[in-house]
């Protein structure tokens, strides 16, 4: 228990929380103006760059550079809040991929082709669909924050058991830092090697938005079942399963986004907010229904 709290104080405390965002605060900062400074360049034809990119094209990408930077502190969050809250843990997924869509907005309005054939135009469609899956996921995330804020019902006798469940979620916790970070790592050199040896074009822009973040999904996957399965020991109450089955289907669902493309990847990603907000509102009424049987 020790070495679990000293490990725990190094790769999840608040003070390693804010290096760590200060740190990501920087290098977004910096990313952001060196992704202008080589459109610039490019544009200007005062460098003439090999390879061809929709983000080498317009300004209003290269907010693209500073937004991915967001997205690594947003992984790190999530793992930061596993062990203290599991509904927060979940939100940290939903916002994750809510980001992702609204990194995606950024490039596709530097391609916008305004005219009236909007809705005959693909780019066009489907910033639509994202600009709305946005809007509709952003309302989703608030309602489930306020769902998951209500607080379950405490019995003392069961306080060990959540200690130790607790004790459980930090061991997990401290095993991701170092394998999403080799995962980061490993991607990024990936990338870099195909582009240095591969053809003048850069990947295509559906590979680079899901760079990383399909495996990411794909590990989320197992974690929540572990959790799913460690829950058994600790609960047998029918609600608790039910939850969390239900969040292990809401990621199952997410990752699966990231094997279409289109409309049916959008309605993928509202789908699983949905039925994770659904089984988290089913969930806390069924706490408030034993709530008024045992008073």
């Amino acid at each position: 228990m020790n070495l679990l709290n000293k490990l725990h104080q190094f790769f999840l405390s608040e003070f390693t929380k804010k290096r760590i965002e200060k740190t990501i605060l920087y290098v977004a900062l910096f990313g952001f103006f060196i992704h202008l400074i080589l459109i610039y360049l490019s544009n200007a034809g005062i460098v003439n760059l090999s390879l061809k990119s929709e983000l080498l094209k317009n300004p209003i990408s290269a907010i693209y550079t500073p937004f991915s930077f967001i997205l690594v502190y947003e992984v790190y969050l999530l793992i930061y809040y596993l062990p203290k809250s599991f509904t927060t843990y979940v939100t940290k997924q939903y916002e994750i991929i809510t980001l992702i869509i609204i990194r995606k907005l950024f490039k596709d309005l530097s391609i916008l082709e305004l005219s009236s054939d909007w809705f005959q135009i693909k780019g066009d469609l489907q910033f639509t669909y994202d600009i709305l899956a946005s809007i509709i996921l952003f309302y989703l995330i608030f309602q489930f924050q306020k769902q998951g804020m209500q607080k379950a019902i405490q019995q003392k006798e069961n306080k060990p058991k959540i200690e130790r469940f607790i004790s459980r979620k930090k061991i997990i916790a401290i095993s991701l830092v170092p394998i999403f970070f080799i995962m980061a790592l490993i991607t990024l050199a990936n990338w870099i090697t195909g582009v240095s040896f591969g053809s003048n074009d850069l990947p295509s822009f559906e590979t680079i938005n899901n760079l990383f973040f399909d495996k990411f999904f794909t590990v989320l996957i197992l974690v929540d079942v572990v959790l799913l399965l460690i829950s058994f020991f600790y609960t047998d109450k029918f609600h608790k399963i039910i939850r969390n089955s239900g969040f292990v289907v809401s990621t199952i669902l997410i990752r699966m986004s990231f094997g279409v493309s289109g409309l049916i990847s959008t309605i993928l990603i509202v789908v699983a907010a949905l039925f994770g907000l659904a089984i988290l509102i089913i969930h806390n009424k069924y706490e408030k229904n034993i709530k008024i049987s045992t008073t």
